[in-house]
């Protein structure tokens, strides 16, 4: 019995020492790549965005203060960006993100300078169906092309229509409807609550 006692205690003494230096090194590598993995994700969302604007020498500001409301009603903050080009603001870029149908979906953004028209999105997360899904990512696509110039929102989304129309109706891609709908309730999620946000805070007076 007592050698038992004696087994057992060293036994759970090297899993205690164990798992508290595998916490350890898990830590010290978080540290070591958190940094990076920050600054991947800001060259990418940048890279992004400067695609959307299409103009060389686009530089963007973070702007502080912008969140949305989690369902437990705690703010989450949104990384919202002003575009910069020669000293003047040319528009904005905002991080958004939802569910879609095989995972998360991030998207990147871009709005005009007064906050009014979505130039377009680029995907930063996209596991979606190849094929169907996945042509949320496509540049100028059917269906990111409906996007362009179209108003801040709400989107509604329908079966069928006139992808061609830039409005407030959001025509999906055929065998992805749910990927469809998942980006039109990212940007109703979005787009309104942010340009609700800035021009509370003055930041969409005169483009500045």
């Amino acid at each position: 019995m007592a050698n038992s006692i004696r087994l057992f205690v060293r036994e759970s003494w090297l899993l205690i020492v164990s798992s508290f230096l595998f916490g350890l090194l898990l830590a010290v590598t978080d540290a070591a790549w958190s940094p990076r993995i920050v600054q991947n994700e800001l060259n990418k969302f940048n890279k992004l965005a400067a695609a959307l604007f299409g103009k060389e020498g686009t530089t963007f500001e973070p702007i502080e203060g912008i969140s949305l409301n989690s369902s437990k009603g705690q703010p989450i903050p949104v990384d919202v960006r002003k575009a910069m080009l020669n000293g003047q603001c040319i528009g904005w870029a905002f991080m958004a993100e939802g569910s879609g149908f095989a995972g998360p979906i991030r998207l990147v953004v871009a709005a005009d300078a007064g906050f009014e028209k979505i130039l377009g999105f680029g995907t930063l997360v996209c596991n979606e169906t190849p094929g169907f899904g996945d042509k949320i990512k496509i540049r100028g696509g059917f269906y990111e092309k409906q996007y362009q110039g179209a108003p801040v929102g709400p989107f509604a989304l329908t079966k069928a229509g006139d992808p061609a129309a830039i409005d407030s109706t959001i025509v999906a891609i055929t065998g992805a409807t749910v990927t469809s709908d998942a980006v039109v309730a990212i940007f109703n999620r979005y787009a309104v609550a942010i340009q609700t946000q800035m021009k509370a805070k003055g930041l969409l007076s005169h483009g500045q």
